[in-house]
């Protein structure tokens, strides 16, 4: 069903993150429409302490990156309020805001040196010669660019153009930094480089901090609370661990992490767990997160990490035990990842570690496989 802009949410996402004293930036009641008829945020609230490191985590076009765009000023909400300070933003324009923002294209202006574009934002707020001096020489040293002052964008690698705009960002000493996918146009390893950068100035600096990303890797290891929006709504906003070990919603088990993924009707309640009846005619033993009563469809998720290949006596440890048939084995280094075909699921995954004692499996082996129902989550269907 589309989404008007008469339609409210009776419970907002997000809400109730922070206290009322401690809220650094708020979102209440905000949504978005480009056209007037869809809603492409709808109901954003969200609390953000200072000194956070909070990233907003999506699909393209789940609306996270309209969300950072409202907070900068360069998009204005349809309907709800956004506060800095606790107070009102939505009149004032972007120069006005005090915000930094870092963008994924660099945005660095190519006719002016690294040190020059440190300096500008600076030199439109009036600073003195040597104050610009000084805190375009720290800002050099906290990105460890200090040889690179007079050289221009186009010289630099990519890293080192992201640290420059990095860099202006902060200049400035904002107290609000708002990153939209920056790190999206560097290769792998740089991605991984620059994502412990920003962690190590954001803890250096204790700046507030919002970032944008389609990327679950970058959002576990820089973050200290993740908002997972999909189709302009809030998922689930919590710590890395707590959105892997325990997703509340079939979505965000999918979209954080990897996931085998198990399809079946609830067919007991069992006090704290239930009995769930597979399509493929096995029964599971889970725990009830998202799911209604019996009869009521469900989607169990499972970690790969979390199941275990049965030996010996470690059979006794888990109330799901299954054979499964061994489709392929890859060897990534430090762990195994074997596909195998269990409970009707041809691509359910196992992790391994490549440690002694475990051999070699091989296509069309049949394993003992098993897993506790702690670590089985029923979610929505």
């Amino acid at each position: 069903m589309t989404d008007t802009l008469e339609a409210q949410s009776a419970t907002p996402a997000g809400a109730g993150q922070a206290g009322v004293d401690d809220a650094f930036a708020r979102f209440t009641n905000v949504q978005k429409s480009y056209d007037g008829v869809e809603l492409v945020v709808k109901d954003f609230n969200l609390d953000i302490r200072k000194g956070e490191f909070v990233t907003l985590l999506g699909p393209s076009g789940s609306g996270k990156t309209t969300c950072l765009m409202m907070m900068a000023g360069f998009e204005t909400p349809t309907h709800g309020e956004i506060l800095l300070k606790g107070e009102p933003i939505s009149g004032l324009p972007p120069h006005k805001r005090g915000i930094g923002m870092v963008f994924q294209n660099y945005a660095l202006f190519p006719h002016m040196t690294v040190a020059e574009n440190l300096a500008f934002p600076l030199e439109v707020r009036h600073l003195s010669k040597a104050q610009i001096k000084e805190k375009v020489a720290r800002a050099l040293a906290m990105v460890r660019l200090e040889e690179f002052g007079d050289r221009r964008p186009a010289q630099l690698s990519g890293g080192q153009q992201q640290r420059v705009a990095l860099a202006r960002a902060l200049v400035f000493e904002p107290e609000l930094v708002l990153m939209d996918e920056p790190l999206g146009a560097l290769d792998k390893n740089l991605r991984e480089e620059m994502q412990y950068e920003i962690k190590r100035i954001h803890a250096s600096l204790g700046v507030t901090m919002i970032y944008v990303t389609h990327d679950q890797t970058e959002a576990l290891t820089m973050s200290d609370r993740i908002a997972v929006f999909n189709d302009g709504v809030v998922q689930q906003l919590a710590s890395p661990d707590e959105l892997y070990e325990r997703p509340e919603n079939a979505f965000v088990a999918y979209f954080i992490g990897e996931n085998n993924r198990l399809l079946g009707e609830v067919s007991e309640r069992l006090g704290d767990d239930c009995r769930v009846q597979l399509d493929s005619g096995d029964t599971v033993i889970a725990k009830p997160v998202a799911v209604g009563g019996v009869g009521s469809r469900t989607t169990l998720s499972l970690r790969p990490e979390r199941v275990s290949i049965l030996r010996g006596d470690a059979a006794e440890q888990f109330d799901n035990q299954f054979t499964a048939t061994v489709q392929e084995v890859i060897y990534l280094g430090d762990h195994l990842r074997t596909r195998v075909s269990v409970c009707g699921n041809e691509d359910f995954i196992l992790k391994t570690p490549n440690a002694q004692g475990f051999g070699v499996m091989r296509p069309g082996q049949q394993i003992q496989v098993g897993w506790s129902s702690a670590d089985c989550r029923a979610l929505d269907a």
